[in-house]
């Protein structure tokens, strides 16, 4: 298969299926996530639209996204017993990336890559501050 930039929704689906595929069959990653999402098609889609704002933001689209990843995250750590480290922000990183290089080449992919790296920066952070 020849690879392409991640240019449409369709793509960014594709990205987010293959990529939480590897997460919830990962085993460190796997139980935040299965323990916590009932209804996988409805945060797929979700994840779907956020990249797709995140990406493509210059352009008008059809879906827009509406949530707080911050206050998820936060709570996914509380709930977990604040037990969220670096290592869990590096894995899923890892996955994403390698998700990315399967699948995508271009500046698109590039971008989801730095994209990717700042938000689990912030978040981790964001989750360490919160529990001050």
């Amino acid at each position: 298969m020849e690879k392409k930039d991640i240019e449409t929704r369709e793509d960014v689906f594709l990205l987010v299926t293959s990529f939480y595929d590897k997460v919830r069959n990962d085993d460190v990653l796997g139980p935040f996530f299965n323990n916590l999402i009932a209804d996988w098609d409805s945060h797929i889609t979700k994840l779907t639209t956020f990249w797709e704002s995140s990406l493509f933001m210059t352009r008008k689209l059809e879906h827009k996204y509406q949530g707080d990843p911050l206050a998820a995250h936060v709570k996914v750590d509380k709930d977990n017993n604040q037990c969220i480290t670096e290592l869990h922000f590096g894995l899923w990183l890892n996955l994403w990336f390698q998700t990315i290089d399967d699948l995508f080449v271009g500046e698109y992919a590039e971008n989801a890559k730095r994209r990717a790296r700042k938000m689990g920066t912030f978040l981790y952070l964001k989750i360490f501050e919160a529990r001050q």
